[in-house]
Formats: structure tokens, C-alpha cells, sequence
């Protein structure tokens, strides 16, 4: 039942998507397969965006993490809604950019804004390399629930690279209308599946109700709605949180995925729109940390101690058949959807901006195929890094952050300043890859005790840039940006 339950859902999510991309156009150019045509509603982008945030490493990851730490899982409820503030500032101004000059990519974005094309390579490989990080977290999250419904006999290496299949197969037929359709979907059942679970948690572990949950885990373990956490020794305390939910809200318009992103919106009302209500989202957290503290009450133990499985273990131990396959189905989509969108743009990054530059008479024709036969090599490398990661979900995607964070300060130096320059912008990169570096971790760690390194690097990142391009002539002036 668990496995009939989980291939009805995708298989019918999947067969729905393609037929709706297809009536609604065949993606035969770039643009169309990668942005959509520039032509999203704020129904379809709503459902697109949210399927970008709400995904396994919200649900499992952030369940997990509450089960393992506590409360540093509130990171979630901050991270989002911050996101959402400074995405109502800077999406119109990313989304005008792409129109004026037809623009697909984020590396579009920064070879035309600084005239610099080597930029636009610098940024779209440094790009390629943060999505593939964070395509772990689908894989590793998807393969999970596979071995869920396919038995334990299913070794990791095989359920991983099933994963990636099926990932790559989804997106390599339609691209984005496909994604969005199956966002659409996915966000309907998330809604279900959550009711579900939550109604039946409180009984599973002998609660009286969801806020009794709450209760019985604070008596149980005290220092769990407190920092740091049921883990003092980890450092998450408040410090951390602070600054890690800061460093996500900035880095998060700068995910490459999410930045190509806001070039489908069809105006500036529909994004602004999009992030005034997405908030919203962000309420679901309270259920999904409430899941996590239920795996805790119910002396849940995955395999191998590991919080990412936390909540499949629980599911799978304490609800029938029909929920768990509900479940299951409903997860599958979370990895799936946002790991196509994610292999989408790393394949758009290597076409127009690594591939077409040592290549210029490059057909358009060319370029897709290009684009669509590299998400194999990238799927291929991102199963390779999950069968030796032992990290939990939340602590992949604060590396993929920060990873993509030392883009920020190009981007929104972009936007305010017009006196940075490609080579500042450059300088800046290096520097702040460089802070990032493990070998430089415990320096940061004994003069910031604490903080997110990922927000660190971004503030070194930004004072070099904005030194070098003091020192360096800067690149001819443009208007439109700076606002």
C-alpha cells in the first residue's frame, strides 16, 4: 500500500506536469525552457517560489533538526520571513534587469551589469558549484524515502542514483512549466500530509493535543525550548541564530535558482505580491518542529542516529499504511520539484555562461542540448557527495549558503553602488571563498564565538570589494540599476 500510494502521486504528478507544459508551449529555446517565457502569473509563481522553500530540507531537515537540537530548529520561522522582507526590495529591481536585457541566467546578470564576460564565467561555475551542494539535499533526502518504500534491502548508493534519475528524466523534458505545475501539486498535498500527521501525533505518543506535545517535551527535556538546545556543546545558541538567519535571508535571492527565478515573473506586481504574502509560509513551521518534537516524545531512534530520517522513522512507526504512503508520495515531490529547478539552472549556468563564451557561434539549439546533457554530469557529482556526507540536511543547506552568499555583495552592490567594478566584485569572490576555507574556521570561531562563518565571509567579502573597486577604475556607467 505504501509503495502503490507513493507511485500513484508521483507518477500522476509527474504525467500531469509534462501534459501542462506541453499545452502550454514546447520549451524549444532557452529562454522558454529555462524562465518559462517570462510570462508567470502570481497564482503559478506563488506555488513555484513556495516550492522552493518548502522542500525536504524544510520538512525532514528542520524536523530532524528539532528532534537532534531543539530549539535552534526556530531557525526556520526567522530565515523565511527575513528572505521575504529583502525579496520585496530586490526581486522587481532583478526581475527589470532580466527584461531590459534578456537575460536568463544570474550569470547573465553580472556579465552585463559589470561588462565583463570572464565575470559572468567566474560566477556561473561558482554558481554551478553552490546548486550542486544543494542538489545533495534532494538526493540524499529523496533516497531516504525511496528505501522507505522499496525496503532497507535498497543499498544508499543505488537509492541515490534512482533519485538523480528520476530527477534529471523529470526536467529534461519540459524545464521550468513542468516544475511549476508539479509545486502546484506538491504544495496542495504538503497541506494534507501535515494535517495528517499533526492530527494524529498527539495520540501517537499520548498527548492530549498538539499544544500538549509542546508541554510533555518541554517537562521531559527543559532545555529544549531554550538555547542552545538539547546540545549545548554544538554552539547554536542565540548568536547563531541570529546570525545564521541573517546570512539565508541575504544569500537567499542570491541561489542561483531562485535568481533566474524572479526573470519568469510576468511583472513587478506579481513578485511583490508573491513576497508580501509568502510569510505566511512560514507559520507551517510551527507543525512541522511540532513533528519533530513528537519523534522525540516517541523515543524514536533512525538509523544510524541519523536526524535526517527522524521523521521517516516516526511516520513510518506510528501511522497506517495509507498515511505512510501519503507521506512518502507527498516527499517524494518535495526533493523532486525543487532538485529539477535546481539542475535546471546548473545546466542554464554551463550553456550561457561557461560553454557559449569559449564558444560563441553556438546555436540556441545547441545550447539547450548542451545545457540539458550537462544536469547529468552535475546529478552524477551530487550523488558522489552524498554517499560520504554524514551532515544533517540543515547543516548542508547553511554551507550551500554560505557557498553562494559570496555573490551578495556583487549583487547588491549592483543595485546601490555605481562605483563597483567587475575587478572589485572578483577580488571580493577570492577573499571571501578564502575565508571560508576549514582550515580558517576555528580562527573565526575564536574571534566571533559563534557566529555563522557564511555571514562572516560575506562582510570580508564585501569590504574588499568595495576597497579594490575604490583603487580600480570602474566599468562605464549604466542606467536602470542603481535604485
Amino acid at each position: 500500500m505504501i509503495l502503490a500510494f507513493t507511485l500513484a502521486i508521483v507518477l500522476g504528478t509527474v504525467l500531469g506536469s509534462i501534459l501542462y507544459a506541453r499545452r502550454q508551449a514546447r520549451a524549444k529555446t532557452m529562454a522558454e525552457w529555462a524562465v518559462g517565457g517570462r510570462r508567470f502569473g502570481i497564482l503559478i509563481f506563488w506555488f513555484l517560489n513556495a516550492g522552493e522553500i518548502y522542500t525536504t530540507f524544510a520538512v525532514l531537515g528542520i524536523s530532524g533538526f528539532a528532534w537532534a537540537y531543539g530549539a535552534p530548529a526556530y531557525l526556520a520561522l526567522t530565515s523565511v520571513s527575513l528572505a521575504a522582507v529583502i525579496g520585496y526590495w530586490i526581486m522587481p529591481r532583478i526581475w527589470a534587469a532580466g527584461h531590459r536585457d534578456n537575460l536568463v541566467t544570474q550569470a547573465d546578470f553580472f556579465a552585463a551589469h559589470y561588462r565583463a564576460t570572464w565575470l559572468g564565467v567566474i560566477v556561473g561555475l561558482a554558481g554551478i558549484a553552490a546548486l550542486i551542494v544543494y542538489v545533495q539535499i534532494q538526493i540524499t533526502a529523496l533516497g531516504l524515502i525511496l528505501r522507505l518504500t522499496l525496503g532497507q534491502d535498497v543499498s544508499p548508493a543505488l537509492a541515490a542514483s534512482l533519485a538523480a534519475v528520476v530527477m534529471v528524466a523529470f526536467v529534461f523534458i519540459a524545464g521550468l512549466r513542468s516544475a511549476a505545475f508539479a509545486a502546484g501539486v506538491k504544495d496542495v498535498l504538503m497541506l494534507v500530509v501535515v494535517v495528517v500527521l499533526c492530527g494524529g501525533a498527539a495520540a501517537a505518543v499520548g498527548a492530549s493535543s498538539m499544544l500538549d506535545i509542546y508541554t510533555r517535551v518541554q517537562d521531559r527535556f527543559p532545555a529544549i525550548g531554550s538555547f542552545p538546545g538539547l546540545q549545548p556543546d554544538a554552539g547554536l545558541d542565540s548568536t547563531w541564530l541570529m546570525t545564521s538567519a541573517l546570512n539565508v535571508a541575504i544569500g537567499n535571492w542570491i541561489l542561483p535558482h531562485l535568481f533566474q527565478l524572479c526573470f519568469s515573473a510576468g511583472s513587478r506586481r506579481t513578485i511583490r505580491r508573491n513576497a508580501v504574502l509568502q510569510p505566511i509560509y512560514s507559520l507551517s513551521y510551527f507543525f512541522i518542529i511540532l513533528l519533530g518534537f513528537a519523534a522525540l516524545l516517541a523515543n524514536v531512534q533512525p538509523p544510524g542516529g541519523d536526524s535526517n530520517a527522524a521523521l521517516i522513522s516516526f511516520v513510518a512507526g506510528a501511522y497506517p499504511s495509507w498515511a505512510v504512503g501519503l507521506f512518502a508520495g507527498t516527499a517524494c515531490l518535495l526533493a523532486l520539484v525543487p532538485g529539477s529547478v535546481l539542475l535546471l539552472t546548473a545546466g542554464s549556468l554551463f550553456s550561457r555562461n561557461v560553454l557559449t563564451p569559449l564558444v560563441p557561434s553556438i546555436s540556441d539549439k545547441s545550447a539547450l542540448l548542451a545545457s540539458r546533457l550537462s544536469m547529468i554530469v552535475f546529478a552524477g557529482v551530487a550523488v558522489w557527495l552524498t554517499l560520504g556526507a554524514s551532515r544533517s540536511l540543515v547543516e548542508i543547506g547553511l554551507s550551500a549558503y554560505a557557498a553562494i552568499g559570496m555573490l551578495a555583495p556583487g549583487v547588491f552592490f549592483a543595485f546601490l553602488w555605481k562605483r563597483a567594478s567587475a575587478v572589485g566584485v572578483f577580488a571580493g569572490i577570492v577573499v571571501g571563498y578564502a575565508a571560508l576555507l576549514p582550515q580558517v574556521a576555528p580562527f573565526w570561531n575564536g574571534v566571533l564565538p559563534h557566529w555563522d562563518t557564511g555571514l562572516v565571509a560575506m562582510a570580508i567579502n564585501a569590504a574588499v570589494a568595495a576597497i579594490v573597486s575604490l583603487l580600480v577604475p570602474s566599468r562605464p556607467e549604466r542606467e536602470g540599476l542603481v535604485a
